[in-house]
């Protein structure tokens, strides 16, 4: 009963919240006793090969009848038909962590197509787990999944030191994400290109290799605004760098397009910081009102609004600093989350 694999595209090391994630979800579940066995399903999703697909059924297919398969929603979307071969002599437990046709940068034809694996991959498994009661929400209006089949474990935290900001009177944003088209640089640049006249630095910590245009519009639109000497792009940190830099800043900035959790949101709460993003998808389940401003979407001079807002007044940022504090305070740990996540299987698995 507490033997499961758990089912990963990709490389399982990368520095993302989805991996992150996964990562931390293992580790927890291995320290109250499961025997959790890693299987890679290849490269490439969510557009995998033909032949990438093939070996992942096959590879699924070879696991002992009986035993449960928790497979990341990242592959799990795409192969709907898999699914419904490999669900008829063992359980399988769906990990969402937001709707793949959700992505930004999508062409319509490619959020139609993975709107509909996905919806069919769903009807075939025991049980979804996902990371945010906003993913949760989204799943049954629009892929049809019934709100009893669906549970949410959301992101833990470390517990971490409050960070004591720069010490400067030039304002340290920091902006910790992917470079992908789903993060909002697009929006983030052009509002900060309209507050040039006030004194802050930002920089950008973000796995650089997600997106093949993202980060080169990025280089290009620093470069077009003018903001080279106040803008720093770091690429992938380590944990330890960056618990660095989350130290040192006075505001955090993420102006995504839409989130399933934003573990990134969470973190920065989780160190005291003052925090600028968006309502987009589960954000206001994980920022409340009192530790940030949120602004819609993609909308420049709303978001260029609330950056004026909190880099002209540290009054302000004082104010939504003691918020993010006590919201550090009762974010679940990791530990809370996996165990959490050990409960739902055991049910999901019960129940077959």
């Amino acid at each position: 009963m507490k033997h499961i694999v758990f089912a990963i595209p990709g490389d399982i090391s990368a520095p993302t919240g989805g991996y992150i994630y996964d990562r931390h979800i293992i580790d927890g579940l291995r320290a109250l006793g499961w025997q959790v066995d890693l299987l890679g399903l290849g490269e490439g999703f969510p557009f995998p090969s033909a032949q990438t697909l093939r070996e992942a059924h096959a590879a699924l297919s070879a696991l002992p009848h009986g035993l449960p398969i928790v497979i990341d929603g990242l592959a799990l979307g795409v192969m709907p038909d898999v699914v419904a071969a490999i669900k008829k002599d063992r359980p399988v437990i769906a990990l969402v962590h937001h709707p793949l046709a959700f992505e930004s940068g999508l062409a319509v034809e490619q959020a139609a197509h993975l709107k509909d694996t996905e919806q069919r991959a769903l009807r075939h498994v025991s049980h979804v787990i996902v990371t945010s009661p906003a993913t949760a929400r989204d799943l049954t209006a629009y892929f049809s999944v019934a709100k009893e089949r669906v549970d949410a474990v959301v992101p833990g935290t470390d517990r971490a030191e409050f960070s004591s900001g720069s010490q400067s009177e030039i304002v340290s944003l920091l902006c910790v994400g992917s470079i992908i088209p789903r993060k909002g640089f697009d929006v983030l640049l052009p509002a900060l290109y309209q507050l040039r006249d006030l004194p802050w630095q930002l920089i950008i910590a973000g796995d650089r290799s997600r997106h093949e245009q993202a980060p080169r519009q990025l280089d290009l639109d620093i470069e077009r605004f003018g903001l080279a000497d106040r803008v720093t792009v770091l690429g992938a940190v380590t944990a330890s760098m960056l618990a660095e830099l989350y130290a040192r800043a006075d505001v955090f900035v993420l102006a995504s397009h839409f989130e399933g959790f934003g573990m990134a949101y969470a973190e920065a709460l989780a160190h005291g910081l003052p925090v600028i993003g968006t309502t987009g998808g589960a954000i206001p389940d994980t920022v409340p009102s009192d530790a940030g401003l949120l602004v819609e979407p993609g909308n420049v001079d709303t978001l260029a609004i609330a950056l004026k807002r909190m880099i002209a007044s540290k009054d302000v940022r004082e104010q939504f600093a003691y918020g993010a504090r006590r919201v550090a305070l009762t974010q679940p740990t990791w530990d809370d989350s996996a165990q959490r996540f050990a409960d739902i299987l055991l049910k999901s698995i019960g129940s077959r």
